[in-house]
């Protein structure tokens, strides 16, 4: 007699198993829900909305696709998961939490709490998991496609045939909202025209906004519209088919030649009796009794809150066990390339570190006095292309102004797909086309450059810098804040930097943007004032891992300074510097500058000087460096008893009077500019070595010093 089961008693037990795996998922999906409903609403503050309408979603692309080890986030070649709709936060904390990761449900139950691990929007560095801070709209669309950036140049560069060391994903969950945002059309153009197929977005197309329905601004045809871009869409018409979310993940993941776009129809606050699709859902709590009505209509218990049943807790923590043996399989992996290719295992594992390579600057040029000198963005382009070659993690470009930012690094090709058709210019000179090449072409989209940066950097192993005119700085101001908020290590090269680029007048000549840039806190900025200060400058931005940095320099050619004359230009390193001291005792007055106007002091010190004054330069080029000093450097650069003092930069002076004090002047640019040839302007502007020495000794006669009178009437 046949032990084997009968055709009807098999069925039956597929079904039995069937119904219980769809149980299981039900509970799965609810229990995202209303973890997340319950930490909103025990805040009383958040976004239950999200929550409840893409639950199903994220259930089924973190327990079916996404490859992450919970009990290591940092595994190298994990897939990275995006929330770019940051406001539905408390669905990425509930994700967290029930697969692994060291988030203790005390720490949901903490949501938007001083000092919790839960902020209102995801903060990268504060909750294990999370890669990217969100919650600016848009800006996680444009991380998204950074990180996959970094995916494909990596994998173009260090795979080989059998070992595919760079091998994973990068998925985000989008809404209304970051489709409405410029930057994601800026994005997802250029990650279309890159031919991204590892990039994976879940539209949360639930068609409510913050203050209303999309019906009254955004009626486009987002498939269409991303069709358009080069990428392939499709769309579920219930966001709660986990079979049909399944499937067209699948299919996303099949189609290798193009980013895709998932358009999934969902329900914003599924499930609430009276708040399901209206506004009212997106940004405030339930409120207690329509949380109750909303637990009831979806079967779910109304008490305890933070209720977790004990088969999905293990169900979604067997992604640590996935994770483990994932993680293990690329180690053994990895130990077999690191065999097979020493040298590139070697370079590899140091850009995973993010690690600078032994020798790194043993090619920094040091440029001769030269009174003519050179512009400080020509200077930029030689050292970047002196220690590119010995930089694996430098990549880069502009926002189609390599030729005028000088950031074109030459020979090491240009980031595109491989067959791409030729363009008239290549920003490498040569080097070919593909993945594998270090220029990245950002076209005229600085927002987007900017987030992509972020990206980049984000995803690590590489150290990505970005060029514009200090000007359309204003473009990228978002992300450049989002990377001083987490700490990301990018390089911005910000040229044209003053009155002095001339002729393109006042909509090309930045003022207050300096000023701008310096608000912001844990960003570096540097305007280096030579050749061989822009060579300091370099080697403080690649140095520096945990905070982004940002070289302003000019278009117009300053003089070199003669080293053999004044301090050497490492002092830079400091922020500030006595470039030259008075020749005895303390100095009468104090010459402060930056960039381009440190020549002009110089000059103006040598005519004081034939006056009798005692007269110290103090190189400035970045404030944030000084005031990292210790306070007796500090006073030891700008003793406090010296009171005249006279700072000079050609742009508004806000902020310069903390260190001129209230006897000290600054001569600055508190107006819009004009269009003028260069020179004309910063004449007309009182940038001059003679208006310099006027002020000088302006200052000093209305604020006179011991023996000044005396000496200089002798004199």
């Amino acid at each position: 007699m046949s032990s084997e089961p009968s055709t009807s008693a098999t069925a039956a037990l597929n079904t039995a198993a069937s119904t219980a795996a769809a149980s299981l998922d039900t509970l799965g999906v609810n229990t995202l829900r209303f973890l997340s409903v319950d930490a909103v609403q025990k805040a009383n503050s958040g976004h239950p909305g999200l929550p409840l309408g893409a639950a199903a979603m994220a259930y089924v692309l973190w327990t079916r696709f996404l490859k992450h080890h919970p009990a290591d986030p940092g595994w190298f070649d994990r897939d990275r998961f995006v929330l770019s709709a940051g406001h539905g936060s408390a669905l990425l904390y509930s994700l967290l939490h029930l697969t692994g990761y060291a988030l203790p449900l005390d720490e949901i139950k903490q949501f938007r709490q001083w000092g919790s691990m839960t902020p209102g929007h995801p903060e990268r560095g504060v909750t294990p998991g999370v890669e990217t801070t969100t919650g600016p709209l848009g800006q996680g669309f444009g991380n998204g496609v950074g990180l996959a950036m970094a995916e494909a140049h990596l994998a173009a560069r260090y795979n080989r045939p059998d070992f595919k060391i760079i091998d994973h994903h990068t998925y985000a969950i989008i809404s209304d909202g970051d489709l409405m945002e410029g930057i994601a059309s800026e994005a997802a153009s250029l990650a279309g025209h890159l031919q991204l197929g590892k990039l994976i977005y879940l539209y949360d197309n639930n068609h409510v906004t913050l203050s209303a329905g999309t019906a009254i601004t955004f009626t486009e045809d987002c498939a269409r519209r991303f069709e358009s871009y080069g990428w392939h869409t499709q769309a579920v018409k219930d966001g709660n088919d986990l079979a049909a979310i399944e499937r067209a993940l699948s299919s996303a993941r099949a189609e290798t030649q193009r980013p895709s776009l998932i358009l999934l129809h969902t329900h914003l606050g599924y499930g609430s009796p009276h708040k399901q699709d209206s506004f009212e859902a997106h940004g405030s709590p339930l409120g207690a009794e329509e949380v109750r009505l909303t637990k009831e209509k979806l079967g779910w218990p109304a008490q305890p809150p933070f209720h977790v049943p004990e088969t999905v807790r293990a169900h979604l923590r067997e992604a640590l066990a996935r994770g483990e043996q994932a993680e293990a399989k690329w180690n053994e992996k990895f130990a077999k390339y690191a065999q097979a290719f020493p040298e590139l295992a070697a370079e590899l594992s140091e850009l995973m570190r993010g690690e600078l390579p032994a020798g790194w600057d043993a090619d920094l040029p040091r440029f001769p006095a030269d009174a003519k000198g050179m512009a400080t963005r020509v200077a930029s382009g030689k050292i970047m292309n002196a220690v590119a070659p010995h930089l694996p993690a430098l990549i880069g470009g502009s926002a189609d102004l390599d030729p005028s930012t000088y950031t074109a690094l030459k020979g090491l090709g240009d980031f595109e797909p491989s067959g791409a058709a030729t363009p008239d210019k290549q920003g490498s000179d040569s080097g070919g086309w593909s993945y594998a090449g270090r220029n990245l072409h950002f076209g005229v989209r600085e927002h987007a450059m900017g987030s992509i940066m972020n990206g980049l950097a984000a995803h690590g192993g590489t150290v990505p810098f970005g060029a514009t005119f200090l000007v359309f700085s204003d473009y990228m101001r978002p992300p450049i804040r989002l990377a001083a908020l987490m700490g990301l290590h990018v390089i911005y090269v910000f040229t044209h930097d003053s009155i002095a680029l001339g002729e393109d007048g006042s909509t090309h000549q930045p003022v207050e943007q300096l000023a701008g840039l310096r608000a912001i806190p844990r960003l570096i900025v540097i305007r280096p004032g030579d050749a061989n200060e822009t060579v300091a400058a370099w080697r403080v931005a690649l140095a520096t891992r945990e905070q982004p940095v940002a070289l302003i320099l000019t278009r117009q050619d300053v003089p070199t300074l003669d080293r053999a004359q004044f301090s050497a230009a490492d002092g830079l390193q400091q922020g500030a510097y006595i470039l030259a001291d008075a020749p005895k005792g303390n100095p009468d007055l104090i010459l402060i500058a930056s960039g381009s106007e440190l020549a002009l002091v110089v000059e103006a010190r040598r005519k004081l000087l034939e006056k009798q004054i005692r007269v110290r330069v103090v190189s400035m080029p970045s404030w944030e460096l000084f005031e990292a000093q210790p306070r007796e450097y500090r006073d030891a650069v700008l003793p406090p008893e010296v009171g005249a003092r006279l700072a000079v930069e050609a742009g508004v002076s806000q902020g310069w009077h903390r260190y001129v004090g209230s006897r000290g002047d600054v001569l600055a640019v508190d107006r819009f500019g004009a269009s003028a040839p260069g020179e004309v302007m910063m004449r007309e502007y009182g940038f001059t070595a003679d208006n310099v020495y006027r002020r000088a000794l302006a200052l000093l006669e209305a604020s006179p010093v011991p023996g000044y009178i005396e000496n200089h009437l002798a004199s």
